[in-house]
């Protein structure tokens, strides 16, 4: 397994970190800069990828010191910093507030991360009655058809975060933000699952990297 110094320079978290913003870091990657160091048999991303597969999404946050270090070639030294880093980031959010998304230009700001992506990355705003974001969630990445997207996996999400109403977004790798006949059909389908739900689909924003296109 080849160690960090071995990886070409350009491929280094620290390096990408710098180069391009945490928002195009992989989570292995981003764990790993915290990290720091790997063992003599697994190098730090390996590493981070062993406790990203033990303590997948929100099982982190819920993770102990304890359970941390048992994992090997971890520590409780580094699984205490990881625990000091997760309760520091909570704390900020805490009281941060939700982004108010009140139109078109507001969702294509708020999708940076994926609005030059080379494949089409399908996003779901779940939304207060005051249009205050309870959350974002990728739902597909990919090629955007009926059956990557189905109702299911849009309004599951929604009615699971109490949303009275969602926007949802995608983007063009192409770079034109005009809809496509599978865009409109989509758009269609959704449109009436959230009626039957009660849950509003308020817009479908199709984003670029320099334009959007509400479908509205």
């Amino acid at each position: 397994m080849p160690k960090i110094k071995d990886i070409l320079k350009v491929d280094r978290p620290r390096e990408k970190l710098e180069k391009y913003g945490p928002e195009k870091l992989a989570s292995p990657e981003l764990l790993a800069i915290l990290l720091r160091t790997g063992t003599k048999d697994c190098n730090v991303i390996e590493l981070s990828k062993k406790i990203l597969k033990k303590f997948p999404d929100q099982k982190l946050l819920e993770a102990g010191i304890k359970d941390l270090s048992e994992i090997h070639g971890l520590g409780k030294v580094k699984a205490g910093e990881i625990i000091a880093c997760l309760e520091f980031g909570k704390r900020i959010l805490k009281d941060k507030k939700s982004a108010l998304l009140l139109s078109p230009k507001d969702v294509w700001e708020n999708c940076k991360d994926i609005r030059d992506h080379k494949k089409e990355h399908f996003v779901v705003f779940f939304l207060d009655t005051r249009n205050q974001e309870i959350q974002r969630e990728i739902i597909s990445v990919g090629t955007l058809n009926a059956n990557l997207v189905h109702p299911r996996e849009v309004f599951e999400p929604a009615i699971k975060n109490n949303a009275a109403q969602i926007i949802v977004c995608h983007n063009h790798p192409s770079g034109n933000p005009d809809p496509s006949d599978e865009d409109l059909a989509i758009t269609k389908r959704l449109q009436e699952a959230g009626k039957i739900l009660g849950i509003e689909v308020i817009d479908h924003v199709i984003v670029t990297k320099k334009a959007y296109l509400s479908i509205k």
